[in-house]
C-alpha cells in the first residue's frame, strides 16, 4: 500500500512539474512578442539601477509620519511646501522629508554635544535640549525660506520669458501656457499652469479668488489678476509700449527690490540666532575654569547664587532667541504655518470647565480692552483668537508658576545638598587644595555632618552646646583630645552649618516672586505682540509704496473704477486691511463718505494722499489723472523705495546686534568677570582681617 502511494506522489508531483514547465514556455513566448519587448525597453531607460535619494525620501515621509513628535514637525512644514509646490504630491513629500531629514542630521550630532558638555549640570542639559526645539524650527524655517527664494527668482526669469512669448502671441493665456512648458523652472511652471488654468476656466473671476488665497506671494497675485484684466479688457499701448508688459516691468521691479531686501536681512541675520544660542554651551566650561583656577569661587558657582544667576541667563538666552526671530521677518510669505482653523488652543477650549475658566479672564466684548487686544492682534498680523491668546497666558501663567517653586524648592535642596557634601577648609585664593588637603577636608565635613544630624533638631541650640557634645564624644571622638580653642572654631562652623540647613525652607516671600514671576509670563504673550507689532511699522512706509505700484497698474486699464482699486489694496494690505476692508464694505452706500472714514481711521501721512486722490478720482477727475505724479516721478519713487529698504534694514540690524550679543556680554561679564572680582575682593578682605586679627 506504501508502494502504491508513492507511485501516485511521484505522478502528481511530475504532474505539477510539466505544467510549471508548459506554463514557463507559454510566458517565455508572449514576453518575446514586439509590444512587450517596447515596453521592457522603455522601462530599461526610466529604472533606477543605483541607489535613489528620491525613493529613501519617501520612504523616510512615510517612516516620519509614524513618529508622533516629528509628525508635527512633518505636518508644519508640508503645510509650507505644498503651497509652492501646487497639485505636486510627489515633490512635495520629497522636499518635506528631505528638509526634515536635514534639521535631524544636525540636531542630533548637536544633542550630543551638550550632553557631553553639560551633563554634570542636569538643569542647563535640559533647558539647551528643550531649546532646541526651538533651534529645529529656526533650522527648517531656514531651507523653506531659500525654497520661496528660489520661486521669486524663478518669477523674475518667467516674467522675462513672458514678454517674448507675448510678443509672439499676443495673448495672455498663450503666452502664459508656453512659457509654462519650461521644465527648468519646474515650481514656476506649476504656478503658471494654475493661473492658465484659472484664465480659461468657466468662471474665472471666482477661480482667481480662490487662486488668491494658496498664491505662495503677492506677486503672483498681481501677475494673475492684471492677467485676468487684460484678457478681459484687453490690452492698450501707453506711449508706444502694451500696458500688460509695462505693468509685468513694475512687478518685476517690485520683486527686485523684494529680493535684494531679503538678500541683506538674510546676511544681516544669518549668524546672530546662534551668536544669542551658542555662548550657554560655554557656561558649565567657564564655571569649571574658575573653579579649577580660582577654589573660592566654588560655594559661588555651585550655590544658590550661582545657580540663580545661571537660571536668568538662560532666561535672558531664550528671550532674546525669541525676539531674533521675531525680528528677523524677511518677508517671506505665508510663514504662518499653525492650523489656524482647529489649533490646538480651540480644540482646549471646547472643553466645557476649561472654557469657563478662561472666559473669567476674557475681557468683554465690545469692552475698551477687548478692542485694544484686537487691534494689536491685528498690528502684530496675528491669526490667533483673543480666545486663544488668553489660553496661552493662561497656561503659560500656570506653567511659570509651578516651575518657580520647583525651581525655589531646588535651590534650597542645593543649599542643603552644599552643607552636607563640600570640603570644609580655608581655601587658597588661587589654585587648588591638594589631594591630601582635599581627603582632609572630607573628613572634616563627615565629622560635621555626624553633628547636623543628631543636633539640627534643637531650634535653641548654641556653639557652647556643640562644644559640649565634642567634648564628650558621644557622636564621634574627633575632638576629645583637641584644644578649648580648636572646639570653638568647630562648634561655631558646626552652628552655622545648622542654620543654614534650618533655614532653607520655603518661605512667603519666595512664594510672592514666584507670583510675579507668573504675572511676567501672563503678560508676555501680550509684551511680544507689542514688540512684533513694534517691528511690523517699521515696514509701512514699504506697504504704502507696494499700494502706489498697484495703483500705477491699475489706473491705465479701461473700465477700472476707485472701487476696484480698493478691492486690489485689501487683497495685498497687511497694516491697514481692517479700515480698508471697512471702506469697502460702506463703499455701495457712499464713496466719499467711505473714504473720508478710511481717511479718519488712519494716521499714516502717505497713505492719507493715496485717499484723497482716491476722493479726487471718486467724482472729480479720471484715475489716471488723479495719480499722474506716480507715472511721472516712477523713478523717484524706485529710489525712495530703495532708500527705505536700507533704512529698514539698517535699524533692524541695529536691534538685532543688540538683542543677539547681549547673552554673550551677560555670561562672559557677569558670570566671570564680575563674580571673580567681587568674590576675590571679599575672599582677600576677609583673609587680611583674619591676619590682622592675628597679630
Amino acid at each position: 500500500m506504501s508502494n502504491d502511494i508513492l507511485m501516485y506522489l511521484l505522478i502528481v508531483v511530475g504532474a505539477l512539474f510539466a505544467m510549471v514547465v508548459v506554463a514557463y514556455l507559454i510566458l517565455r513566448k508572449k514576453l518575446q512578442s514586439s509590444g512587450i519587448r517596447e515596453i521592457q525597453k522603455l522601462r530599461a531607460g526610466t529604472e533606477e539601477k543605483k541607489f535613489s535619494k528620491e525613493v529613501l525620501y519617501q520612504k523616510l515621509y512615510v517612516i516620519y509620519l509614524k513618529i508622533p513628535f516629528i509628525k508635527r514637525y512633518l505636518l508644519k512644514l508640508r503645510r509650507r511646501l505644498e503651497i509652492i509646490n501646487i497639485d505636486d504630491e510627489y515633490l512635495t513629500r520629497g522636499q518635506t522629508s528631505k528638509i526634515l531629514t536635514t534639521a535631524i542630521i544636525v540636531i542630533i550630532p548637536l544633542t550630543l554635544i551638550i550632553i557631553l558638555m553639560t551633563h554634570q549640570n542636569t538643569l542647563l542639559m535640559l533647558f539647551l535640549l528643550i531649546f532646541e526645539v526651538f533651534l529645529a524650527d529656526t533650522l527648517i524655517g531656514g531651507m523653506v525660506d531659500k525654497l520661496d527664494n528660489k520661486l521669486l527668482k524663478q518669477q523674475i526669469n518667467f516674467f522675462s520669458e513672458i514678454r517674448h512669448a507675448y510678443h509672439e502671441y499676443n495673448m495672455v493665456e498663450e503666452a502664459i501656457y508656453q512659457v509654462a512648458q519650461d521644465d527648468e523652472q519646474p515650481e514656476m511652471s506649476r504656478q503658471a499652469e494654475k493661473i492658465y488654468e484659472v484664465l480659461i476656466s468657466n468662471d474665472p473671476e471666482g477661480e482667481l479668488e480662490k487662486y488668491y488665497d494658496i498664491a505662495p506671494n503677492p506677486y503672483l497675485k498681481e501677475f494673475a489678476g492684471i492677467s485676468y484684466l487684460t484678457k478681459e479688457f484687453g490690452d492698450r499701448k501707453v506711449e508706444g509700449t502694451s500696458l500688460y508688459l509695462k505693468n509685468l516691468n513694475n512687478i518685476t521691479q517690485e520683486m527686485q527690490l523684494e529680493l535684494l531686501k531679503r538678500d541683506k536681512l538674510d546676511y544681516v541675520f544669518q549668524s546672530l540666532s546662534l551668536i544669542s544660542i551658542v555662548p550657554i554651551l560655554f557656561m558649565e566650561p567657564i564655571k569649571n575654569w574658575a573653579i579649577s583656577q580660582f577654589s573660592f569661587t566654588a560655594s559661588f558657582y555651585n550655590g544658590k547664587t550661582g545657580m540663580i544667576l545661571q537660571i536668568l541667563i538662560l532666561l535672558l538666552t531664550f528671550v532674546c532667541y525669541l525676539l531674533i526671530r521675531k525680528l528677523k521677518d524677511n518677508g517671506s510669505v505665508n510663514t504662518n504655518t499653525k492650523n489656524t482653523e482647529n489649533p490646538w488652543q480651540a480644540k482646549l477650549y471646547k472643553i466645557g470647565i476649561f472654557r469657563k475658566i478662561i472666559d473669567l479672564f476674557l475681557p468683554k466684548k465690545g469692552t475698551k480692552e477687548y478692542r485694544k487686544l484686537q487691534q494689536e492682534l491685528k498690528a502684530a498680523a496675528s491669526k490667533d483668537k483673543i480666545e486663544w491668546l488668553y489660553i496661552n497666558r493662561v497656561l503659560l501663567s500656570i506653567f511659570a508658576f509651578v516651575v518657580s517653586i520647583l525651581v525655589i524648592l531646588y535651590l534650597h535642596n542645593l543649599v542643603i545638598q552644599n552643607v552636607y557634601t563640600e570640603p570644609t577648609a580655608d581655601y587658597d585664593v588661587i589654585g587648588q587644595m591638594s589631594e591630601r588637603q582635599q581627603r582632609t577636608a572630607m573628613q572634616t565635613t563627615e565629622s560635621d555632618n555626624a553633628y547636623i544630624r543628631s543636633l539640627r533638631e534643637n531650634a535653641n541650640i548654641t556653639a557652647e552646646d556643640i562644644a559640649r557634645e565634642m567634648r564628650r564624644g558621644r557622636i564621634n571622638r574627633d575632638y576629645v583630645e583637641s584644644s578649648d580653642a580648636e572646639i570653638q572654631v568647630a562648634a561655631e562652623r558646626v552652628l552655622e552649618k545648622i542654620k543654614i540647613v534650618n533655614s532653607e525652607n520655603m518661605k512667603w516671600f519666595e512664594v510672592l516672586i514666584a507670583m510675579v514671576i507668573s504675572v511676567i509670563a501672563y503678560n508676555a504673550p501680550v509684551w511680544m505682540l507689542k514688540f512684533q507689532a513694534k517691528m511690523r511699522q517699521l515696514e509701512m512706509e514699504d506697504e504704502v509704496m507696494q499700494f502706489q505700484t498697484i495703483i500705477l497698474m491699475l489706473m491705465r486699464i479701461e473700465r477700472v473704477n476707485v472701487e476696484i482699486i480698493l478691492e486690489w489694496l485689501e487683497r495685498y494690505a497687511n497694516f491697514f486691511k481692517e479700515p480698508i476692508s471697512k471702506c469697502v464694505n460702506n463703499y455701495e452706500s457712499g464713496p466719499w463718505e467711505a473714504l473720508e472714514q478710511l481717511k479718519e481711521d488712519v494716521s499714516y501721512p502717505q497713505f492719507i494722499r493715496i485717499v484723497e486722490s482716491l476722493q479726487a478720482a471718486v467724482e472729480k477727475i479720471p484715475i489716471a489723472d488723479a495719480f499722474d505724479e506716480l507715472d511721472t516721478e516712477r523713478d523717484y519713487y524706485q529710489a525712495r523705495r530703495k532708500e527705505s529698504n536700507e533704512r529698514l534694514i539698517s535699524r533692524k540690524g541695529l536691534i538685532g546686534r543688540g538683542i543677539g550679543f547681549a547673552p554673550m556680554i551677560v555670561i562672559f561679564v557677569g558670570y566671570l568677570i564680575i563674580p571673580l572680582v567681587f568674590i576675590g575682593m571679599t575672599s582677600m578682605t576677609a583673609s587680611m582681617n583674619s591676619m590682622s586679627a592675628q597679630y
